[in-house]
């Protein structure tokens, strides 16, 4: 992986490889941005930088060998510890090991892809991904080897936050006690999900969303779209060059969510004086019941969008407003006067705790049917 072919982030990259050139390198670096800002594609390129003895920010050296397996992110000396769940093929203590190769076909396919993404890819349905102390005590094995290239180890832990505790007291021993020429790089979208003791060890690296011009002009080089459309999604993305990319294409998960969003508000608008229509929010509550929680939980994040640009529209600050909704005769102007000072505090609890419940494994359909009854009474307070 190149630092050429990272987007943006070049106050980043500039940092790591002069620290990297002087020999400052922390034993335990935190690098935390959101979804699509590239904090693992950063990660993987600072490896190479490090395990190879690059010799300047294109990541080109003298050691051909050692960056061909960069390349397939097949060395031997770069660890990765993510997410995981228990599957068909893997049914008890699951280990990142045993999904290496769905790793690095996803890694392939788009580095800067989400957890939600990864968790497609693993089939997670209603499980909830987790990295358990099994990939700690896999780590502190693979340490105790003798560097391949007789230099640094470098140990990748993405979506940090997904530590349970056991694997977090096993790291944090890791991090107190390192071994020599040993880097850790944790990866997090919530540094504050993350424990106060291993967040104390680390160098954290704060990314910034993505500009807009570097978006749409990676989406014109990269992707072949279209300048005036690469401008639009750039805008739409805010940020996060995953979205954007998903935003190209006419099936995107966008397109369901809106479509959900608006038969949700629908039937909570006919609901009001008419007990009948409430059959229909017990079935659209059904129907969103029967998705995995983790597609759950991000429609709910994608409601509290569409909310937050409702009231940013009815407060007259249109520019601000990146959300263009595709569903037949849906406007987010006529929308917007129902969502105000005086309901969307209400409104966005309500959602966060909805989301709470489900990530605590609650029962989707009553936990969504209770949140359908509120929004019916929340979005007529004036």
């Amino acid at each position: 992986m190149q630092f050429s072919e990272i987007l943006g982030q070049d106050h980043i990259k500039n940092h790591l490889t002069k620290s990297a050139d002087l020999g400052r390198i922390p034993h335990a670096q935190l690098f935390v941005g959101p979804e699509g800002s590239g904090t693992l594609a950063m990660a993987i390129a600072y490896a190479q930088y490090i395990i190879c003895n690059n010799i300047n920010s294109q990541n080109e050296g003298e050691n051909l060998a050692c960056n061909l397996k960069f390349q397939k992110i097949s060395h031997p000396d770069l660890h990765f510890i993510y997410p995981t769940v228990s599957t068909e093929d893997v049914k008890t203590k699951p280990k990142s090991i045993d999904f290496i190769a769905e790793w690095r076909l996803f890694l392939e396919q788009n580095i800067y892809g989400s957890l939600f993404d990864w968790y497609q890819v693993l089939g997670v349905k209603n499980k909830q991904g987790e990295i358990r102390v099994d990939d700690a005590q896999e780590i502190l094995k693979l340490l105790a080897l003798k560097s391949f290239e007789g230099g640094h180890k470098i140990v990748i832990i993405w979506m940090a936050d997904k530590l349970n505790i056991a694997a977090s007291n096993k790291l944090l021993k890791l991090l107190e006690e390192p071994t020599d020429k040993t880097v850790f790089i944790l990866i997090s979208e919530n540094e504050e999900d993350i424990i106060q003791t291993i967040r104390s060890r680390c160098q954290v690296l704060h990314f910034n969303g993505l500009p807009e011009n570097i978006i749409s002009e990676a989406l014109i080089s990269n992707e072949n779209a279209d300048p005036k459309t690469a401008l639009k999604i750039a805008h739409q993305a805010q940020g996060n060059y995953n979205k954007a990319i998903q935003l190209l294409q006419p099936d995107s998960e966008t397109t369901f969510f809106e479509k959900w969003f608006v038969d949700w508000v629908r039937a909570a608008f006919r609901a009001k004086g008419n007990a009948a229509a409430i059959q229909d929010l017990i079935q659209w509550s059904e129907q969103i019941a029967a998705l995995g929680r983790e597609t759950q939980k991000k429609f709910l994040h994608f409601c509290i969008d569409m909310f937050r640009q409702a009231l940013l529209l009815n407060y007259q600050t249109p520019k601000l407003v990146y959300i263009e909704p595709q569903v037949e005769k849906f406007k987010l102007e006529n929308f917007a006067p129902f969502v105000n000072g005086n309901n969307i505090n209400d409104i966005f609890k309500e959602l966060s705790d909805a989301m709470y419940h489900i990530e605590r494994n609650g029962n989707a359909k009553i936990i969504l049917t209770d949140l359908s009854i509120k929004l019916t009474r929340l979005i007529h307070k004036k």
